[in-house]
C-alpha cells in the first residue's frame, strides 16, 4: 500500500506512469521524455500479479482500452490507477511500460490483491455473543477484506455494546496468513467489553413548574440506578434517551406548556461504569382555552360540536387532547368520527389559534365537510386458505352503502374473532378517492394457524391417571371435503367446526365426544347450527362389584345474530338428550341403579362487544343461560324418582374488559348460577351442581352433569358452605363468584401469544338455599401467565393464595398453590 500511494503521488506531480520498460533501451527514439508530452496509441494492455480477479474485467474498470489514445506523461494513466484503486480490491498497483514502438504503446498493470477472509474468531466474549455477532456482521468466507470491511466491522461491534449499555467497548482487529490457503487471511477480533455502564444521577435545570422526580417519571426508558428498582433498567441508551426527551417534552405540551423547550442535555461520565445526565429545559408559561368558535359547519351546530369536542373555557391548553377529540378518540365519540360514521369521509378540522392573550388562547375550528363517501370496491389481500365469502361474509363495510368508521372497526373486530387471522395484522386501508366521492376498502389479513391438537394426561383421583386426545379443526369444509386436492392435510377454509376427542384411564373410565359447527346455515345470515353427540363410561376402581355409570347424550343448537337492541345481541335455542345409566353405582343416596333420561332446552341470549378473542382489550360479555326441562312433578304424582330428571337452571356471567394503558388491562367478571325445581316438596337432584374450588377442571371426579367452577388458591370442588359430606360431595345448587384481574400483553406473537396477569377473587356455593348468604365469600389472590398456542389453544398456571379458611379444613391447611389451566375458563 505504501508504494502504490508513492506511485500515485508521483504521477499526479509527473503526469506520468510509475515506472518504465524500454522494450529497445539503445534506441533513443524510443525513450520517453518527460519533459514532452506525447500522444500514444495502447497497443496492448496486460495485467499481473492476480489470481482470483479477473483480468477483462479489471482492464474494463480501469477506462483504458486497446486503440485508445493517451497522453505520456499525462493524466490517462493516473486516473485508471485511481479508478482499480477506488475499487477497494486491491493492495498495491503498478504499471510498467513494456513496449514502445514509434507513437504505439503497451501496458502492463501489475496488481496485489487484497486478501480473502479465510475465518473469523473472537476473543474476550462468549459464544452466545460471537454467535449474534457472526450474524449482525455477515462477513461471508472468500470476501475480499478491504478497509471498509474492518471499519464496518468495528461500527457493529461498538453498536452491539452501546445497545447493551457497554460504553467504553474497545475491539482490535488483527489480520494473519491462513497457511491452508493462499492469499487469504484469519481475521482475529478481540473485544474488551468493559462494564456495563448505568445512569447514576438525572438532574433537571430550570424547571420551576415540576419537580425533578415528576420530571423523571416522564423518562420511560432512562431512569436512574437505585438498588430498590430491580423491576426496571437503569441502562443508558442513546436511541431510548432521544425518544425520553420527546415524552418529557409531550408531558410538559400536555400541561398547558405549549413553548416548553429542552434547552440543552448532556451526558457525562461519574465513574468509569455510571454517567450523569443534566438537562435544561426551558418552561415558558402555562396557557389555557379561552373562547372556542366553529366556521364551515353546516350538519351540526356549533353547541353540539363544542359538547362532543368536551373542552371548556379555562382548560388547560392540550394539543394532543385537542388532537385526540378532533381525530380520534378511542375511549368516546370524536368529532371526525361524528362525521366520517355519517360518510363523511373527505371532512377535515384544522384547529388554528386566532389569538393568544397573556396565558389564554381563542382557537377558531374550521370545518371542510365535503361529500359524503360511498363504498364503491371491498378487498381482502392476504387470506391464502380462508375462502374470501367466509371474510366478506363477517364485513359491516358493502359496496354502495355510506362509508362509516364504526363499521370499519366493527369489521376489524368480527375478522378477529373469527380466530383465523392474527389480531395485531389486521390492517383497514380506505383508499378515497374524492373526484367521485367514493372509496374502496382494502382489508389486509394474516392467516395464523388455528387448528388444535391436544396431547396431556392427569391425575384423575381414584381412577388413577387420565389420557386425553384431541382434534378440533377450526376453519373446516365440508364443501371440499371429496375434493382431493383441498386435502392439505384436511381440506379447510370455509369457517365450519369440527371437534373430535377421546378421554380414557383403561377401563375405569372412558369419554368420546363429536361436534360440528356450522357459523352461517344457508350462507345468507349468521345462524349457526351445531350438532353434538357424547358417550361416557365410568367404573368404580374400589369396588368388587361390576359397579358402573354410563352416560350417552346428543344436543342440536341453533344460534342467530340479533339485530336489537344493537347487532352486539346474539341468541341461541338448543336442545339436547342425555341417558345415565347406573348399576351399583352410589350417585345419590338411595339412587345407585336403574337409569335416569334428561331432556332440556337451554335458552341463552347475551351480548359480546370485545375487541379481540385472544386479548382482549376493552368491551364487554354478558351472558344469561336458562336450561328448562319439562315440569314432571307438575303433572305427576311421582315424587324422588329419578327416571326423567327434573330442573331449572339459571346462570348469568358478566365481564367488562377496560384498555389502561398500552398492553395493561383491567376485566371484572361477575357470575352467578342458580338451580332449582318447580314444586316446592321436589328434591334438587343430583345432576346439574355446581362444583366450586381450583382451576375449574373437574379436580378428576369428572362427571357429564356437573357445571365446575374455578375459584383459585382452594382445592378442586372444596367449596360448599355446608357441613353435609352428602350434599358437600354432590355439589352445590347456587354459587356466586367475582373475580378482578389485570393482565399485561407481554408477546403479541400469534404463534405464541403471552400475557401475565394478577388476580383477587371471590366466591361461595351452596348446597342448599337455606344456608345462601351472597355476601359470604372466600378470597383469595394471586398471580398468573396465560400462553396462546394456535395448535393447543390456551395454556397457563396460576398461583394462587387463599386468604380465608373453608369450615372443617385442618388449621394446617397449605394456603398456596399452584394451579394448571387448560382452554379459557369464562367462569
Amino acid at each position: 500500500m505504501i508504494r502504490c500511494i508513492w506511485v500515485l503521488v508521483f504521477l499526479l506531480i509527473m503526469g506520468t506512469a510509475s515506472s518504465q520498460n524500454l522494450s529497445s533501451p539503445s534506441s533513443q527514439s524510443n525513450q520517453i521524455d518527460y519533459a514532452q508530452p506525447q500522444q500514444y496509441r495502447i497497443g496492448d494492455i496486460k495485467v499481473t500479479g492476480t489470481t482470483f480477479l479477473d483480468a477483462n474485467a479489471l482492464i474494463s474498470v480501469a477506462g483504458l482500452k486497446v486503440g485508445d489514445e493517451i497522453t505520456v506523461p499525462g493524466e490517462d494513466i493516473s486516473r485508471a490507477i485511481q479508478k482499480l484503486w477506488d475499487q477497494g480490491i486491491l493492495g498495491d498497483i503498478e504499471v510498467f511500460i513494456t513496449r514502445l514502438e514509434g507513437n504505439e504503446i503497451s501496458l502492463n498493470f501489475d496488481l496485489k490483491e487484497r486478501p480473502r477472509l479465510s475465518k473469523v474468531e473472537f476473543k474476550g466474549i462468549n459464544k452466545s455473543q460471537q454467535d449474534a455477532l457472526k450474524e449482525k456482521i455477515s462477513i461471508q468466507k472468500g470476501k475480499i477484506v478491504t478497509d471498509a470491511v474492518l471499519n464496518s466491522t468495528r461500527n457493529v461491534i461498538r453498536d452491539y455494546y452501546l445497545e447493551k449499555s457497554f460504553l467504553n467497548v474497545k475491539t482490535n482487529i488483527t489480520q494473519k496468513p491462513d497457511p491452508a490457503l493462499p492469499n487469504s487471511v484469519v481475521l482475529t477480533i478481540d473485544i474488551e467489553k468493559g462494564n456495563k455502564v448505568k445512569i447514576s444521577d438525572i438532574e433537571f435545570v430550570g424547571n420551576e413548574a415540576f419537580k425533578d422526580k415528576k420530571l423523571e417519571r416522564q423518562l420511560k426508558k432512562t431512569k436512574e440506578k437505585r438498588f430498590y428498582r430491580f423491576y426496571v433498567s437503569s441502562k443508558f441508551q442513546k436511541e431510548e434517551y432521544e425518544n425520553d426527551k420527546q415524552l418529557l417534552l409531550d408531558f410538559y405540551n400536555s400541561e398547558g406548556y405549549r413553548d416548553a423547550t429542552i434547552v440543552s442535555d448532556s451526558v457525562f461520565k461519574t465513574k468509569d461504569d455510571r454517567l450523569g445526565i443534566r438537562i435544561t429545559v426551558d418552561e415558558g408559561q402555562q396557557y389555557y382555552y379561552r373562547n372556542i368558535t366553529w366556521k364551515g359547519n353546516y350538519l351540526y351546530d356549533d353547541a353540539y360540536l363544542s359538547r362532543v369536542l368536551g373542552i371548556k373555557k379555562g382548560d388547560v391548553y392540550n394539543k394532543q387532547e385537542l388532537e385526540k377529540r378532533l381525530t380520534y378518540n378511542p375511549t368516546g365519540i370524536d368529532v371526525s368520527g361524528l362525521y366520517q360514521n355519517d360518510g363523511y369521509l373527505f371532512q377535515s378540522i384544522d384547529p388554528i389559534e386566532v389569538r393568544v392573550q397573556g396565558d389564554s388562547i381563542d382557537l377558531e375550528m374550521r370545518v371542510y365537510e365535503g361529500p359524503q363517501a360511498t363504498i364503491d370496491k371491498v378487498m381482502v389481500t392476504g387470506n391464502d386458505k380462508t375462502s374470501d365469502f367466509v371474510i366478506l361474509r363477517e364485513l359491516r363495510t358493502l359496496p354502495g352503502q355510506k362509508y362509516s368508521r364504526d363499521d370499519l372497526i366493527r369489521s376489524r373486530n368480527e375478522l378477529a374473532a373469527l380466530g383465523y387471522f392474527d389480531p395485531e395484522q389486521i390492517g383497514l386501508n380506505p383508499i378515497p378517492n374524492q373526484a367521485e366521492g367514493t372509496v374502496d376498502i382494502n382489508y389486509s389479513v394474516v392467516e395464523r394457524p388455528n387448528d388444535q391438537i391436544s396431547l396431556s394426561g392427569g391425575w384423575g383421583g381414584p381412577i388413577g391417571a387420565v389420557g386425553t386426545v384431541g382434534l378440533t379443526l377450526n376453519n373446516f369444509s365440508t364443501r371440499k371435503f371429496f375434493d382431493w386436492d383441498a386435502w392439505r392435510p384436511i381440506p379447510s377454509g370455509d369457517g365450519q367446526r369440527l371437534s373430535l376427542s377421546v378421554q380414557a384411564n383403561g377401563k375405569y373410565y372412558q369419554s368420546y365426544s363429536l361436534s360440528f359447527t356450522e357459523p352461517w346455515l344457508g350462507g345468507r345470515k349468521r345462524n349457526s347450527l351445531t350438532a353434538s353427540v357424547f358417550k361416557t363410561i365410568r367404573r368404580s376402581p374400589s369396588s368388587d362389584i361390576d359397579s358402573r355409570l354410563n352416560v350417552d347424550g346428543a344436543s342440536l343448537s341453533l344460534g342467530r345474530r340479533l339485530n336489537w337492541p344493537d347487532d352486539f345481541f346474539f341468541m341461541n335455542h338448543s336442545i339436547s338428550y342425555n341417558r345415565y345409566n347406573l348399576k351399583n353405582y352410589a350417585l345419590f343416596q338411595d339412587f345407585d341403579n336403574g337409569s335416569s333420561n334428561s331432556i332440556s332446552v337451554v335458552n341463552t341470549i347475551g351480548r359480546s362487544s370485545i375487541d379481540n378473542p385472544t386479548f382482549p382489550r376493552r368491551g364487554s360479555s354478558l351472558t344469561l343461560n336458562i336450561n328448562l326441562t319439562p315440569p314432571y312433578s307438575l303433572f305427576t304424582d311421582k315424587r324422588n324418582n329419578y327416571e326423567f330428571i327434573e330442573f331449572n337452571k339459571w346462570m348469568f356471567d358478566a365481564s367488562y374488559f377496560i384498555n389502561l394503558a398500552g398492553n395493561l388491562v383491567l376485566n371484572t367478571r361477575a357470575h352467578f348460577g342458580f338451580l332449582g325445581t318447580y314444586t316446592n316438596d321436589s328434591e334438587i337432584g343430583p345432576f346439574e351442581r355446581f362444583k366450586l374450588g381450583g382451576a375449574g377442571l373437574g379436580g378428576g371426579n369428572i362427571f357429564v352433569g356437573t357445571e365446575y367452577i374455578g375459584l383459585r388458591g382452594y382445592d378442586d370442588e372444596s367449596v360448599v358452605n355446608n357441613a353435609d359430606p352428602t350434599l358437600r360431595s354432590a355439589g352445590g345448587v347456587a354459587y356466586n363468584k367475582f373475580v378482578m384481574e389485570a393482565r399485561y400483553l407481554i408477546s403479541p406473537n400469534p404463534a405464541a401469544t403471552i400475557y401475565g396477569l394478577a388476580f383477587l377473587e371471590a366466591g361461595n356455593n351452596f348446597a342448599s338455599y337455606d344456608r345462601y348468604t351472597p355476601f359470604k365469600l372466600y378470597r383469595s389472590a394471586g398471580v398468573g401467565a396465560r400462553i396462546f398456542m394456535a395448535a393447543f389453544g390456551l395454556l397457563g398456571f396460576d398461583y394462587g393464595w387463599r386468604l380465608d379458611d373453608l369450615p372443617g379444613q385442618p388449621q394446617d391447611a397449605k394456603r398456596g398453590m399452584f394451579h394448571f389451566i387448560i382452554g379459557q375458563q369464562l367462569r
